[in-house]
């Protein structure tokens, strides 16, 4: 399993967009400069939080700890229900 590239494009895209062009936007005041700042740590932030959270999910640390009867179970009473499944 590996990541798919529509979700990274369309976050880095969406991101890019706050950190980069709406610093361009804000209104002149003794606080500009500021501002900008934080839009882009801001973006910056947000976007990394994002891809960590979604590399995480590619390849989990931690699983489900079962014990053999239990997988013996489950498998047992999933084919009882779709007996394709050997």
């Amino acid at each position: 399993m590996g990541a798919y590239w529509v979700p990274v494009f369309f976050f880095t895209v969406f991101w890019g967009a706050v950190g980069i062009v709406l610093p361009f936007f804000v209104p002149k005041g003794p606080n500009k400069g500021i501002l900008q700042v934080v839009l882009m740590l801001t973006a910056f932030t947000c976007w990394l939080f994002w891809l960590c959270c979604y590399m995480a999910q590619m390849n989990p640390l931690v699983g489900p700890v079962l014990k053999n009867s239990t997988v013996l179970l489950i498998a047992r009473e999933w084919q009882s229900v779709n007996p394709f499944l050997s």
